[in-house]
């Protein structure tokens, strides 16, 4: 019996590298990033018991406009309003700029093992949910 054996190009590529293939990784970054902070917005004003309606009012908007912060596929929300929402929550919002990975070097491998991840689950989270 001959066994035959395949390569699958993909092998030890990481989740990050293929969107970057696919040329998608920033999109899909901000669409996680907003899911994770709409949760953190919904879980900070249910601790507080704040409706809706008490959101809006204490940052002088729409409830609809709150509705839109709320929402996990609304990637649309300026960082004014994403800042506000957290001092109306008593929250500190953390943002970060870092380097992006170093080039691709030949077949397209990374030169230096170093990957670029957003800032979302560890220490910029846990200010913003304490």
């Amino acid at each position: 019996m001959k066994v035959t054996q395949t390569h699958d190009m993909h092998t030890g590529s990481s989740f990050s590298d293929f969107l970057d293939e696919q040329g998608i990784r920033n999109e899909v970054e901000a669409s996680a990033i907003k899911r994770v902070l709409a949760w953190q917005f919904q879980q900070a004003m249910e601790q507080q018991k704040k409706t809706k309606q008490a959101m809006a009012r204490d940052l002088k908007t729409s409830r609809s406009q709150v509705a839109r912060l709320l929402d996990p596929a609304n990637t649309a929300i300026s960082l004014d309003t994403i800042s506000r929402a957290a001092d109306v929550l008593g929250k500190q919002l953390v943002f970060e700029l870092r380097d992006l990975p170093t080039p691709r070097g030949p077949k397209g491998k990374r030169s230096i093992s170093t990957r670029h991840k957003p800032d979302v689950s560890a220490k910029a989270l846990r200010s913003t949910a304490a």
